[in-house]
């Protein structure tokens, strides 16, 4: 009796150990439908390389390691970011499709934004660090500068993966959202009952902004001095996606003044040194980039892998990881994430 053929799967989890995205009954279905092979040098990957019809994982793939790829069908990225260290061009031209997981963070991120501009609009955790030393201050005492988020106006920087994780979340405070994303067409905003605006707009009119953006060359220090002098007195901002895209000095200065808070996941460096300013100053909520590498959005990083592997292998497209777009994923400049 014949054997049924089995796809060759090139698993390389890098930085994830196998037991943080999958599940003991999701491996299991990844190596019942596949031929499943985790060559730990560089040398047993490129021998195992013109057999594969997916890699799992962001290794180097330039256009001379591409071509020995014969049957290469889809790449996997199961890190969250592109790196610059594959010929994403060649790659669409023989129609090897570029998936990404950045769908699984986007649910935990948009939860975890959420609690922070709740923080930043009551002051919880600060409050908590008072009353744990003793300087307490009951009822409209400890509340001056407390707001609602119910009717609020909120700016979205980027609509993405986490701006449309964000967007329910929000609906129940019934805010005036407007958004700026030079990547989508108004028609879209409209659609979901978003105001799209400028940028300065959308600065100027909100209470609290949420950055979204990835980073590129055009949204790097997007935020730079110029555009945070434009937001109001006590705006409160979140930055929740990717470092770059705001000027770290000018915002710590404006938080140093007293003029806006805000609430930061991501950081320039990481891990962030022992004596950077942001460590002393109250207008800030700290949190180590840890919005979305949850448990459960890890976990569901390894059903999509299965999920699409299982679909591609049957000649269909895939249908839970993002699929990259040709003309924005050469343009992504995002770093490793711990």
């Amino acid at each position: 009796m014949s054997v049924p053929y089995k796809p060759l799967v090139i698993l390389r989890p890098d930085p994830h150990p196998l037991d943080r995205i999958f599940r003991p009954d999701t491996l299991a279905r990844l190596h019942d439908r596949f031929t499943v092979v985790g060559p730990d040098t560089e040398e047993a990957f490129d021998r195992a390389l013109p057999g594969a019809f997916a890699v799992v994982g962001q290794p180097g793939l330039p256009a001379g390691r591409l071509a020995r790829a014969r049957e290469l069908r889809a790449l996997l990225n199961i890190e969250g970011n592109f790196f610059p260290n594959v010929d994403y061009e060649e790659c669409f031209r023989r129609g090897i499709h570029v998936l990404g997981c950045g769908p699984a963070y986007a649910q935990a991120v948009a939860e975890y934004a959420l609690g922070l501009a709740l923080d930043l609009a009551r002051g919880i955790s600060r409050e908590d660090r008072a009353f744990r030393a003793g300087r307490e201050r009951y009822v409209s005492d400890g509340t001056a500068d407390s707001v609602l988020l119910r009717g609020a106006d909120i700016g979205l920087i980027g609509f993405g993966n986490l701006g449309r994780g964000l967007h329910p979340l929000l609906a129940p405070f019934r805010p005036t959202l407007r958004v700026y994303d030079p990547w989508l067409p108004p028609a879209v905003l409209r659609e979901q009952g978003l105001v799209p605006a400028p940028l300065d707009e959308t600065l100027a009119r909100s209470t609290f902004v949420f950055v979204l953006a990835t980073v590129t060359d055009d949204s790097r220090r997007l935020l730079g001095e110029r555009e945070l002098a434009l937001l109001p007195d006590g705006a409160r901002l979140v930055l929740v996606s990717r470092a770059p895209v705001v000027d770290f000095p000018a915002l710590l200065a404006e938080v140093a003044r007293g003029r806006l808070l805000a609430g930061i996941d991501v950081w320039p460096d990481e891990p962030v040194p022992a004596g950077e300013p942001a460590r002393s100053l109250e207008g800030l909520v700290l949190s180590a980039h840890r919005a979305g590498g949850i448990p459960e959005a890890f976990l569901t990083i390894g059903d999509m892998v299965v999920d699409d592997l299982t679909l591609l292998a049957q000649g269909l497209p895939p249908a839970r990881m993002q699929a990259a777009a040709r003309e924005l994923v050469g343009r992504y400049r995002n770093r490793p994430v711990l």
